[in-house]
């Protein structure tokens, strides 16, 4: 058994075909399916069962890919860590984030982070939601992910850094942008653009309506990839978004619709998400701890 095979295997069972394996490396099917059938040799069980459409791991298969995956994750980080401790201060910080977080809780850190580490590269992939974001960490050689805080997830560690008020943007000349506050029974009759539906921030507030006796259905809001396009489109007049309240929107230079606070629905906490803390390089933990600095952390 080799850490090649563990790869091979931990990569097949993510992609669900031997197939795509062998074509993100350049490989044969053959070459794919060795890697797998000396796992089985060594072990004495069947890790995958084959499928019109691919191939799943066996009950037996899912318990290595566990171990496996944590295992790969936790000496990808020990081959960096060396490799940065030979280099000295050079290196790079690997972020996931969403859409929006760059501008509005890392662009001080960033400026900061580069001035004490000039040598350092910091390097960000974008995604769509807090799921892709543990796929990501889980998949990839990266060190931080940006997410909403949400139900404890196997082989990640949370670790809140900042909650964001709910607010409703309205058009200026909305009747509710005079209102101080937004009361349940207005979010029940209102036209909202909500978050969209499979995200985190959508579960906790659905949650936080349910609560509340707010009855509302798919179909009668509109849902968008993310917070600053829904305050957009109630700009634009489309409906009365309802988000988190992100760091800057309340610069009174800021030219926009009407922030109205939602004080009946508790905060939706955000911050980082890791496989290990501990195994963090110093640098990784040196941005992380200077985004939660200036972000209030």
């Amino acid at each position: 058994m080799t850490l090649d095979d563990l790869r091979v295997y931990v990569a097949v069972c993510a992609a669900g075909s031997l197939s795509a394996v062998a074509r993100d490396l350049s490989c044969t099917q053959s070459a794919v399916s060795q890697h797998i059938r000396r796992l089985e040799r060594e072990i004495g069980v069947s890790l995958l069962e084959r499928h019109a459409r691919g191939v799943l791991p066996t009950p037996a298969g899912r318990i290595l890919q566990t171990a496996a995956a944590e295992g790969i994750g936790g000496i990808d980080v020990a081959l960096r860590r060396l490799r940065d401790l030979a280099r000295g201060e050079s290196g790079a910080v690997r972020v996931t984030t969403g859409a929006t977080t760059v501008r509005h809780f890392m662009s001080e850190a960033i400026v900061g982070f580069r001035r004490r580490h000039p040598q350092v590269s910091l390097e960000f992939q974008t995604v769509s939601s807090s799921h892709s974001a543990y796929e990501a960490l889980a998949a990839h050689d990266l060190d931080l992910a940006w997410i909403t805080i949400g139900a404890p997830a196997r082989g990640i560690e949370q670790r809140p850094v900042a909650e964001l008020p709910w607010v409703l943007a309205v058009r200026r000349d909305d009747p509710l942008a005079a209102r101080e506050y937004i009361e349940p029974d207005d979010l029940g009759t209102a036209q909202l653009i909500r978050p969209p539906e499979q995200s985190t921030s959508r579960f906790h507030l659905d949650r936080h309506f349910a609560g509340l006796g707010i009855v509302r259905t798919a179909e009668s809001d509109a849902g968008v990839a993310d917070w600053a396009t829904a305050v957009h489109l109630a700009e634009l007049g489309l409906g009365h978004a309802i988000v988190p309240e992100l760091p800057g929107w309340r610069d009174p230079a800021r030219v926009g619709p009407v922030l109205v606070p939602v004080p009946a629905l508790p905060p939706l906490a955000v911050g980082w998400a890791v496989r290990r803390w501990a195994t963090l390089t110093p640098l990784a933990r040196g941005f992380a701890d200077l985004v939660a600095e200036h972000c209030g952390g």
